[in-house]
């Protein structure tokens, strides 16, 4: 057993080894945290699910046990290739630690899942300790200094990369950099989400200190990986995307998300409580619901998705979720039949999905926040050009034509009819980047209504909208007293 593990980490070895010879560049690690970092390949046939849940219990039953250990963390990039990263005290432990699983029986198997000629394996000393706890996606770069570069500038140089820009981007929680004994050097970022560390990417190559940094790197040497994290808590996000996924799946596991002593339900139509969500689901027609996310948002502790539904017939859908302590805790939704496509040929869904102008978020809702109030509360029709975009502005409303010229012709229409749109109170307004999600309050002609509208921004005006638009039952009808909002 002890030759299968020793052939299939032997070029991890020989790589470490090997860059442990001429101090090119004086780089001392004695006194400094170790970084130790191990990339591969898993065989084929290997499942990355299993792989995933073996390399966990690898990290708690081994890795975690040995002497100098800080941290462990194992990722996964676009193409399925593999790092394991791992912190130790000193030098000394991290060998020590190697040696001994080399030597241990206990995880062959293991070591069978990985591919041993892709396998390489690299020790490094860095400069301050892990504190990046809440990672999910971290980019690890590795390369050469150009040879005549003034070392010391490169060091101030490659600091002020964190200072002027990386550390300023939403979503960055931590860089790491450091060299092994032969000058070589490695940058470690952590950010909360891949989304996050992909916003900052284009924006970094075209900033100032970017641009001085890359040019003191030899760029034939340079070897740059960015993973997803294994083995991390889902986010919020993640959690209720897998809840509304579950419907289609039939997997249980989500249900966990949800806290089963403090449930509080604001969908009239179900009863309160965990029970209630469990009575939902029991009494589901022969095929079940279905359910495809379209786009998913957080603010905080909430969650807001739009969502096509097959829940009892199609249906368009905004669901907001509430979270304490890592559970759900709380739900509203708003809910309408799906129909025809508008006068512009757009559906309820279509449109952009992608979120930007993170830095915004604030900005962006008190816009919105004062359109309704200044418009379509206080009634300043003639201010509306100072919230929606008069060049483009598109309409998902099933009822209502792009532009602004739409919505007043469809306004002026409801007018004749006798219909009045009215917006009384604003309940929530949550909002990420360039997305926003009211949930108001009102009436359609005399019928209580619940309205909730998500806007897209671009540089500070509306520029898409959709929403759903639904009648609040009497209470006489209502499955919990909760109400709606």
């Amino acid at each position: 057993m002890k030759i299968n593990i020793l052939s299939s980490f032997l070029l991890a070895a020989l790589f470490f080894f090997a860059s442990c010879g001429e101090n090119k560049n004086g780089s001392d690690l004695d006194g400094k945290t170790i970084l130790e970092v191990t990339t591969f390949d898993i065989n084929t046939g290997v499942d990355a699910a299993a792989f995933a849940k073996r390399d966990a219990q690898v990290e708690s039953d081994f890795t975690a046990k040995q002497p100098g250990f800080i941290k462990r963390q194992s990722g996964v990039d676009d193409k399925g290739n593999y790092a394991v990263v791992v912190y130790w005290k000193s030098m000394a432990d991290a060998e020590a630690s190697m040696s001994k699983f080399m030597a241990d029986a206990s995880v062959a198997d293991y070591a069978k899942m990985i591919n041993g000629p892709t396998m390489k394996m690299s020790r490094y000393g860095i400069d301050k300790p892990f504190d990046a706890k809440n990672a999910r996606f971290v980019e690890i770069m590795a390369f050469d200094v150009k040879s005549g570069t003034d070392l010391e500038k490169f060091k101030t140089t490659n600091y002020k990369v964190e200072t002027d820009f990386t550390g300023k981007r939403r979503g960055f929680l931590e860089r790491l950099i450091g060299a092994n004994e032969k000058g070589r050097q490695i940058v470690v970022v952590y950010w909360d989400s891949k989304e996050h560390s992909n916003a900052s990417l284009k924006p970094f190559m075209s900033a100032p200190i970017s641009k001085e940094f890359m040019s003191m790197m030899d760029q034939s040497t340079m070897t740059m990986g960015r993973y997803n994290l294994l083995n991390v808590e889902p986010t919020k996000k993640e959690k209720v995307v897998a809840l509304l996924n579950s419907f289609n799946t039939g997997d249980q596991t989500p249900i966990s998300y949800i806290n089963p002593k403090k449930y509080v339900q604001h969908n009239l139509g179900v009863a309160d409580g965990l029970a209630g969500f469990g009575a939902l689901m029991q009494n589901a027609p022969p095929g079940g619901f279905k359910a495809k996310v379209h786009r998913a948002f957080q603010d905080g502790d909430y969650v807001f998705t739009q969502t096509e539904y097959d829940f009892y017939g199609p249906k368009a859908g905004f669901d907001v979720f509430r979270f304490e302590d890592g559970l759900i805790v709380e739900h509203w939704d708003n809910l309408l039949k799906v129909q025809p496509p508008n006068q512009s040929g757009r559906t309820q869904f279509d449109g952009a999905t992608e979120i930007t102008d993170y830095d915004k978020t604030a900005a962006n809702k008190k816009v919105v926040k004062d359109l309704l109030e200044n418009v379509f509360m206080n009634g300043q029709m003639d201010q509306i050009a100072n919230y929606i975009s008069p060049k483009t502005y598109v309409q998902h409303n099933p009822q209502i034509a792009d532009g602004l010229d739409g919505l007043g012709s469809a306004m002026k229409a409801m007018g004749a009819k006798g219909i009045m749109m009215k917006y009384e109170k604003i309940h929530k307004v949550l909002g990420e980047g360039n997305f926003v999600l009211t949930m108001s309050e009102g009436k359609l002609g005399k019928q209580h209504t619940a309205y909730y509208d998500l806007f897209r921004l671009e540089n500070g005006l509306i520029v898409e909208h959709w929403d759903v638009i639904a009648p609040i039952p009497p209470k006489s009808e209502w499955k919990n007293d909760n109400g709606k909002f």
